[in-house]
C-alpha cells in the first residue's frame, strides 16, 4: 500500500508545489510514524509535535513559496539549538538547558522552508561513533534493532532509514555523518571545508565539523546540500565559505541528478590508523568494495590502486580529538556527570601543553597538504566507509575509555582523516550482506561534491539501492 513516506523528497517537494499534499498533511504523516516506531528504535530525543504542526499550518496558509526545502519535514540533530527547544547533547551535564537562539544551520533549513518535527538523538557532545549515552535509548539500526545506528548523527540516520523523515540534516567532525549513513544504509556526504556557511569547519580546532544532508537517494543529498549551501536559493554570503553555484545548472541536485562523467578513480583499503593499529576489514566490506569496483569499471571510470605515504596522523589526531573537547563547560563535580570517554577525552585535553597542541597541528597541516598531493592524480578515491559491519548494541567499551577509542579507530579508520584533509566524502549504500547494509566511500578534490554526486548517481542506477528498506518502512 502506498504511503506518503514512499516518495524521496524531491517527490514529495513537487507533491507540494502541485498542492498534492499540504505541510500539514506531510508533518501528520510523519509525527504518526514517530509516535508508533520511534519508541523502539530511539532515534528522536525530542519531538516537537504542536511546534511543527503550528510551522506546517503557517505554509499551508501563506502557500507554495520560493524556498528550496518549502514545506519538507526534517529534524534537528540534539547538538544544534533550536529556541526554546531544549538541546540535550547527549549528555547528563545539558539537563534542562533550553536556548533563546536558534543554531545556524537550523536558521538555515528554517530560511529554506523546512518543517522541523524535533530533535534526534546523538552521543554525548558528538563526540563517538556510536549513538549510545546515558540519557537515553541507543539510536538502533532499523535494519538490526540489536545493532547500533552509528553515530555521531546516528539519530538522524536511524530515522531517515526507517522512514520517520525524509532526509535530515548532520554534522561530521570525524565521519559522524558518514559512519551512521553507512551503517544504516543511507546516502551520507560531508561536504568540503566552508563549503556551507552555517557549518564551515572554518571556526573549529583543526577545521573539523561541517554540516552535510543524510538522504536515502543521491538526489535527495544533493538537494538537501543546494539548501544548506544557499537556504535563500542565492549565492552563499558568508565570507569564509567556499561559493555556491551560480546557477541552477551547476547546483548540487543538477549534478545528482544528470549523473554524468567519466573519472579517473583511485582505490585504497589502506588507512592512516594502520600504523597504529592492526586494522582489519571484514569480508563483507571487501565485497562491497568489489562490488563498488566492477560497476564503476562498468560505467567507464578508470581505476588504480593508490595508499597513503606512512605519517604520524593517529599520534596527531588523537591529540587534537582530546583538545577539542577540553572547552566542554564541566569544572568540579560536574566532571562526575561525563561519561568515562568524554571525560577522560577532556581531561586530556586540559592537561596536554600549547606546544604539544602547537605541534600536532602544524603536523595535520602537513598532512593535508600531503593527502591533496598524494591524491592529485584522481578525480575520487574510493575507500571503505567503515572496516567493520554495523556493531552491536553494548559493543563498546564504556569503562575503559582508551580501550573505547581504540574500538572507535577500528570500526571507522577511514573517515577522520578526510576531515583533517577538509575534503569532500560520500559514503554510498552498495551492497547488503547477512541483512546489513554496506557503504563505500568516495573521496573528492576539494570543492568537487559534484563529482562525488555524479558518480553516486551513476551507482544509484545501476544497484538501486533506494528500493532496499528496513522492516519499519
Amino acid at each position: 500500500m502506498f504511503e506518503l513516506h514512499h516518495l524521496t523528497a524531491q517527490e514529495q517537494y513537487d507533491w507540494l508545489r502541485r498542492r498534492e499534499v499540504s505541510p500539514r498533511e506531510l508533518a501528520d504523516h510523519y509525527l504518526g510514524r514517530i509516535e508508533r516506531i520511534d519508541p523502539g528504535l530511539g532515534a528522536f530525543a525530542t519531538v516537537t509535535a504542536d511546534r511543527a504542526r503550528a510551522r506546517a499550518d503557517e505554509l499551508t496558509a501563506a502557500g507554495p513559496g520560493p524556498q528550496p526545502l518549502w514545506g519538507l519535514p526534517l529534524a534537528d540533530k540534539d547538538l544544534y539549538d533550536r529556541a526554546d527547544v531544549p538541546t540535550g547533547s547527549g549528555s547528563r551535564l545539558s539537563r534542562g538547558r533550553i536556548p533563546r537562539v536558534s543554531s545556524p544551520i537550523v536558521a538555515a533549513v528554517d530560511e529554506a522552508g523546512a518543517v522541523s518535527l524535533g530533535k534526534t538523538a546523538t552521543p554525548e557532545f558528538g563526540l563517538t561513533s556510536y549513538t549510545e549515552s546515558l540519557v537515553g535509548p541507543p539510536a538502533r539500526n532499523p535494519f538490526d534493532l540489536d545493532r547500533n545506528a552509528g553515530g555521531s548523527s546516528g539519530g538522524a540516520a536511524a530515522a531517515v532509514a526507517a522512514g520517520l523523515v525524509p532526509f535530515a540534516p548532520g554534522s561530521d567532525g570525524g565521519g559522524s555523518i558518514r559512519i551512521p549513513a553507512a551503517a544504516c544504509g543511507l546516502v551520507g556526504l560531508k561536504p568540503s571545508r566552508g563549503r556551507v556557511p552555517a557549518q564551515s569547519g572554518i571556526a573549529s580546532l583543526g577545521g573539523l565539523s561541517v554540516g552535510g544532508p543524510i538522504a536515502r537517494t543521491v538526489a535527495d543529498a544533493g538537494m538537501l546540500l543546494d539548501a544548506l549551501v544557499s537556504p535563500d536559493s542565492g549565492p552563499a554570503r558568508h565570507p569564509y565559505s567556499l561559493r555556491a553555484p551560480e546557477n541552477p545548472e551547476g547546483s548540487f541536485l543538477g549534478a545528482a541528478v544528470r549523473g554524468e562523467g567519466r573519472f579517473q578513480i583511485g582505490v585504497m583499503t589502506t588507512s592512516p590508523w594502520d600504523s597504529e593499529y592492526d586494522v582489519r576489514l571484514d569480508p563483507s566490506v571487501l565485497d562491497a568494495l568489489g562490488v563498488a569496483t566492477r560497476e564503476l569499471e562498468a560505467v567507464g571510470h578508470g581505476l588504480d590502486e593508490t595508499a597513503l605515504g606512512p605519517s604520524d596522523y593517529g599520534r596527531w589526531f588523537r591529540v587534537l580529538w582530546q583538545a577539542g573537547a577540553a572547552s566542554i563547560p564541566a569544572e568540579g563535580a560536574d566532571l562526575g556527570l561525563l561519561e568515562p570517554i568524554t571525560r577522560w577525552l577532556v581531561e586530556r585535553g586540559r592537561a596536554m601543553s600549547a606546544r604539544t597542541l602547537a605541534e600536532a597541528l602544524s603536523g595535520l597541516l602537513a598532512f593535508e597538504r600531503s593527502v591533496i598531493a598524494q591524491f592529485d592524480a584522481f578525480d575520487a578515491v574510493l575507500t571503505p566507509t567503515l572496516a567493520l559491519p554495523s556493531r552491536p548494541n553494548g559493543w563498546y567499551d564504556t569503562e575503559d575509555a582508551e580501550r573505547n577509542f581504540d574500538q572507535q579507530c577500528l570500526y571507522a579508520p577511514f573517515t577522520s582523516f578526510v576531515n583533517v584533509s577538509g575534503l569532500p566524502a560520500i559514503t554510498l549504500p552498495v551492497h547488503e550482506a547477512d541483512g546489513l547494509p554496506v557503504g563505500v566511500q568516495l573521496i573528492g578534490r576539494p570543492g568537487r561534491e559534484d563529482v562525488l554526486l555524479a558518480i553516486g548517481a551513476q551507482l544509484e542506477r545501476r544497484l538501486r539501492w533506494q528500493r532496499r528498506h528496513p522492516p519499519q518502512w
